[in-house]
């Protein structure tokens, strides 16, 4: 139950990369093990078998020896075969054969072949080594033999092979991991781009050698197309009507300025007129498809071009202090247009009681952004109507009242804030209001 949310957090690469280095890490311990089971008897054995045919033969030889060829023997048994003899005493002192099971079970043939007598020990008197004690007639014997004669892998030598067998494992399974994870990190940076515009009908290879993966590819390239043809002829459309409706519109303005004798009849038709247009142009900022052209640029005076309507106007008082030239990644026409648009929204719908703008920009820097605060002191909008207030042709019930626009400003700043690489956030204001976070990034 903790296993899967400490997996939920991490990206694909690594849930794969992990789940595969368990995997084998896990067949590699279970291959070692199976391994040391299966090799550990038939050494032991072999190794008492070894060991025995020494000590049989050692005794064979003294047995059948006279005291001066006795000698020349155990010369030669200590020379050519490192193999010591030494008689035994009562007062001998000694350390059982039996550091571990390999060791325990040579013990245990030597004992079965060699009679219950036998004594196998790793160090006599101090001195330590194989010692085999065995019995001529009434006789007591040690023969030391070179401990090398059933030494098993060490365990540095195990660790060493294990530790090949893990980083080629792992690098395994990270290219593995990489493989499989490549097609979805290419998806992901072509959905990336079809979100900001971007409809190139070649977005992913069709050309992969995995079926499923180029079946996917291929669907995703077709909806792309049929995306950009969308989005052309939506284009095409509002632009059609704008030019259809534009012209009448000029006809009406100028009948209107002529035939209209009452001023105050003719001042209305004529607002109403300028606000058709002015919708109009909305529609098709929020239509456009270009892309933007970014650049370097600097965020203070783009901010207070900006405010030049809104600075030393009676009704209405700006706060915005700039500590340095702050410069960001942008167009900057686009960059002009969504504060417009946003300094547009506060001035129709964050004035006070009393119908005075107040207005209070900040701008912070960090691990490489820049963010914009545009916080107005009006009456604010509900916490549940924040998330819609973005979309197009969405106003709060307040804003619904007094509309005069089209409802698209926001949903227009929105949308250019992505095709630059950042976003715009709307929040309650600390003391009220309403708050615009732009979050650009820093150049």
């Amino acid at each position: 139950m903790t296993a899967a949310p400490a997996l939920r957090g991490i990206s694909l690469f690594w849930r794969t990369f992990l789940l595969l280095g368990a995997l084998l890490l896990g067949s590699i311990l279970a291959w070692f093990q199976t391994f040391r089971a299966l090799e550990e008897e038939p050494r032991a054995l072999q190794s008492a078998q070894q060991l025995a045919s020494l000590v049989n033969l050692t005794r064979a030889a003294m047995v059948h020896a006279d005291a001066i060829a006795r000698v020349s023997l155990v010369k030669t048994l200590v020379e050519q075969e490192n193999v010591r003899i030494a008689v035994r005493e009562p007062s001998d002192t000694y350390l059982a054969y039996d550091t571990d099971a390999l060791s325990r079970r040579i013990s245990e043939a030597l004992a079965s072949r060699l009679g219950h007598e036998t004594i196998v020990a790793r160090e006599v008197n101090g001195f330590e080594g194989l010692w085999i004690g065995f019995m001529i007639d009434n006789d007591t014997y040690w023969l030391l033999a070179d401990p090398e004669r059933v030494g098993s892998v060490r365990g540095r030598t195990w660790l060493v092979w294990l530790s090949i067998a893990a980083s080629l494992s792992l690098i395994g399974a990270a290219l593995f991991a990489g493989l499989l994870n490549r097609p979805l990190k290419q998806l992901s940076a072509a959905t990336a781009r079809v979100r900001d515009g971007d409809f190139r009908p070649d977005l992913l290879d069709e050309t992969t050698a995995t079926i499923e993966i180029r079946e996917v590819n291929i669907g995703f390239n077709r909806m792309a197309e049929q995306l950009a043809k969308a989005e052309s002829d939506r284009t095409l459309m509002l632009a059609g009507i704008s030019h259809d409706l534009r012209t009448p519109l000029a006809r009406l303005r100028l009948e209107t300025e002529m035939s209209v004798p009452d001023d105050n009849a003719r001042q209305l038709m004529a607002a109403d007129i300028e606000q058709v247009t002015a919708i109009i142009d909305k529609f098709l900022d929020y239509a456009r498809a270009e892309h933007v052209q970014m650049g370097t640029v600097c965020l203070d005076e783009v901010i207070t071009t900006a405010l030049q309507p809104y600075v030393g106007t009676p009704d209405c008082m700006v706060r915005f202090s700039p500590t340095k030239a702050w410069m960001v990644q942008a167009d900057e026409v686009e960059l002009r247009r969504v504060i417009d648009n946003l300094l547009e929204n506060a001035s129709r719908y964050g004035r006070s009681a009393d119908h005075t703008l107040e207005l209070d920009i900040v701008v912070s820097e960090s691990n490489g952004t820049v963010k914009v605060e545009i916080t107005d002191h009006g009456a604010g909008v509900p916490p549940e109507l924040l998330p819609r207030l973005a979309e197009p042709f969405f106003r709060a019930n307040e804003a619904r009242t007094a509309a005069t626009g089209s409802g698209l400003g926001l949903a227009i700043a929105v949308k250019t804030m992505q095709r630059m690489g950042g976003h715009l956030l709307l929040r309650p204001g600390p003391t009220g209001g309403l708050t615009a976070e732009l979050t650009l990034r820093a150049a």
